[in-house]
């Protein structure tokens, strides 16, 4: 792979700041942001007020939590706008979740929110290892979901040449990597092994592409995964973070030459971590929930929004700016099984130990009896055509399952292909269960 570490002269200067300088920032713009959400949405100054808190009351970064939380559930409760603090007339955008589980969550941006959100895209495509004047590949979905325009605008203010293939059509996209020769791609990871096989499936050696670095987001991923996608096409594989509510992708980003967590873009976003039972703030170093308040956004400021991410601030290494653990979970993916606690990526990770599988995979909750019961479905590589090789594998990933995780899981090995493909977002867990 190729040495994409940025030299330090092309760097923001918040980037490479000393913490001090970050605090005196943070403080500013703290004050300004709370003081922005209570005089100008409804709904800010009525649960300030509801829980005895006021933007006088905030001194130091301390006092955040004086404040109350924010929940997904009061986008939905206050659909569409009535959580904005912008007039409509001043709301140059709107993006809005898929709404499958209900109302969608809508968020809005003024020109001055989506210029802040090109910029922190810009310098996570940078950390990243990409530069003005490279070809990026974006895969993300256009349209409501943020990924995508998130992905375009950032690339565009770095100065790159975007691409803007949205998701779909795999055979479409390894022809224009092919053609046009991109030095970055940016898609989910799970779309990503979709497209390694459509490589395979055409004959190309991936590790020929002119792929450099692949920006991957939008699900959980696992470092196990990072190395498969990194052997596979001789490129980095870097994490990006973001999620509507706050902005979108370029929340916070891994750095190409440390590729040691997330360094949280602290100009904009303050992180927290919290324990997700009591709500209590957690010191750093600590696992919990992540919660994040806006510093700079105008249109939907954000205070205290919990994000269900599982995670834990480390300090800076590459940039001053303080790192989140790469998110393997989330507190509402969790699956309860029999008392066990497991996330989806936990599965992920013994099926990669195991030679002869495929990384795509499906969990299946199912009734069994009175108790619940998990099958994980996953697939077989094209080489493997006896029976008795599948059983063999079968039989050692759910010793993996149960000796590492704590659970029986029974396997069922499909043939290629087997497993449903994602164009976006994996699915990786189907409830079946009855009663």
């Amino acid at each position: 792979m190729k040495d994409l570490t940025p030299p330090k002269d092309i760097l923001d200067p918040i980037e490479i700041a000393s913490r001090d300088e970050i605090t005196a920032l943070q403080e500013q713009r703290m004050a300004w942001s709370l003081r922005h959400a209570y005089d100008n949405s409804p709904f800010f100054k009525a649960n300030f007020d509801k829980h005895g808190a006021h933007p006088d009351d905030f001194k130091t970064l301390a006092d955040l939590a004086k404040f109350p939380f924010t929940m997904k559930q009061d986008l939905r409760d206050t659909y569409p706008f009535g959580m904005f603090a912008m007039p409509q007339d001043q709301v140059a955008r709107v993006h809005a979740s898929s709404g499958t589980t209900g109302k969608p969550t809508v968020v809005g941006y003024t020109q001055n929110d989506i210029s802040n959100w090109a910029d922190c895209v810009a310098r996570s495509i940078r950390a990243s290892g990409g530069r003005k004047g490279d070809i990026c590949h974006i895969s993300y979905g256009y349209g409501l979901f943020t990924g995508g325009l998130g992905a375009h605008y950032g690339a565009e203010r770095l100065g790159c040449t975007v691409v803007p293939v949205s998701g779909g059509m795999t055979e479409r996209q390894v022809t224009l990597i092919q053609d046009f020769k991109p030095q970055i791609i940016m898609v989910t990871p799970s779309y990503m092994l979709a497209i390694l096989d459509e490589f395979r499936r055409q004959g190309i050696d991936p590790r020929e592409s002119s792929l450099n670095v692949g920006i991957f987001g939008a699900e959980p991923w696992t470092n196990s995964m990072r190395g498969e996608i990194e052997q596979a096409f001789d490129m980095h594989a870097v994490d990006i973070y973001g999620l509507s509510e706050i902005m979108g992708p370029g929340v916070a980003n891994e750095c190409v030459e440390t590729k040691d967590g997330l360094h949280v873009w602290e100009d904009h976003f303050y992180p927290e971590i919290i324990d997700p039972a009591t709500g209590e703030v957690l010191p750093d170093g600590e696992m919990g929930e992540l919660v994040f308040t806006t510093l700079t956004k105008e249109a939907l400021p954000m205070v205290r929004y919990r994000t269900r991410d599982l995670t834990r601030i480390l300090p800076g290494t590459a940039r001053s700016m303080r790192r989140i653990e790469k998110i393997t979970g989330r507190s509402d993916d969790m699956i309860i099984l029999r008392g066990v606690n497991v996330f989806p990526t936990q599965i992920e990770e013994q099926i990669l130990k195991c030679a002869g599988l495929a990384p795509h995979f499906q969990i299946e909750l199912i009734s069994k009896g009175r108790m619940d019961a998990m099958v994980v479905h996953v697939e077989c590589t094209a080489d493997m055509s006896s029976s008795d090789a599948r059983d063999a594998t079968a039989r050692e990933l759910a010793h993996h399952i149960k000796s590492v995780v704590g659970i029986t899981a029974a396997i069922t090995v499909h043939d290629p292909n087997g497993v449903a493909r994602s164009e976006g977002k994996a699915k990786r867990v189907v409830d079946n269960r009855t009663g």
